[in-house]
């Protein structure tokens, strides 16, 4: 039985740098009752810039809360509910402009949000689209992704690097060492841009730890991706505990003992 929906908004020009990592670095950020998913036997992180547009909460709109950017490193794995494996994300970093997102991502889903200053800049010069998106932390530098691709869109080829990337509809964020929070999001399948040329300019470091620098800092990517996006809903969460089954969030907050 499906979750009600908490969330539903249009995700669009999802901007993707990936990149191999070691995966002894993401275990420690692994969620209970899920394993690494792999591509090709590689693990990968995906820094991602996008844009959030006619958000809407429990079906309401919240005044300057419906269109924003959100910038995040997230990381793909998989958990097995005893009848399918489920493919999904994990994230390392979240990062949007607005505290109240933050705050309530954070309480609703164990989230790993936080805030910066934030822009961005879409536009369509001589039949090129431009997208960049910017973010600044508290007495750090800018950062930015920015890809110039092609305006023609493309479907994912099945099989292909684009479609791991892209086809996880599942997210996973643990709540203690023998609770893990599941969420499904669901969207159309998506078509992708041809990139030309891309650039990423990161405090890797500060942004999302040591461990990241030799795998992403003056890395070329393993792949970049520009998506255009669609509309999507995220449903409620539901706990995963070691009995292997899942229990409903609905009618009960959840308990955060990882802080």
């Amino acid at each position: 039985m499906k979750q009600k929906v908490f969330l539903s908004a249009t995700w669009e020009y999802l901007a993707m740098m990936n990149y191999v990592v070691d995966p002894e670095i993401l275990k420690p950020y692994l969620p209970p009752y899920t394993e690494l998913d792999l591509f090709e036997e590689k693990a990968l992180v995906s820094i991602v810039g996008f844009l959030f547009n006619n958000t809407k909460v429990m079906g309401v709109q919240w005044p300057w809360h419906t269109n924003f950017d959100e910038v995040n490193l997230r990381y793909y794995v998989k958990h097995f509910d005893g009848q399918q494996w489920k493919r999904g994300a994990a994230f390392i970093s979240e990062i949007v402009a607005k505290p109240m997102i933050a705050t309530t991502a954070n309480l609703m889903y164990n989230e790993h949000y936080s805030t910066a200053k934030m822009f961005h800049n879409i536009r369509t010069v001589n039949n090129k689209l431009l997208v960049e998106y910017n973010w600044k932390k508290k007495k750090q530098s800018w950062n930015s992704i920015e890809i110039q691709a092609a305006t023609e869109l493309l479907d994912i080829l099945p099989g292909s690097e684009a479609e791991f990337i892209l086809e996880h509809y599942y997210g996973y964020n643990g709540l203690n060492k023998n609770t893990t929070i599941e969420y499904a999001v669901e969207h159309p399948r998506w078509q992708v841009y041809p990139v030309n040329n891309y650039l990423l300019k990161c405090d890797v470091a500060h942004l999302y730890g040591a461990a990241f620098v030799p795998f992403i800092k003056d890395v070329k990517p393993h792949s970049v991706f520009l998506a255009k996006g669609s509309d999507i809903v995220v449903r409620k969460p539901v706990k995963i505990r070691e009995e292997k089954f899942a229990v409903s969030t609905q009618e009960q907050p959840l308990e955060n003992n990882n802080k």
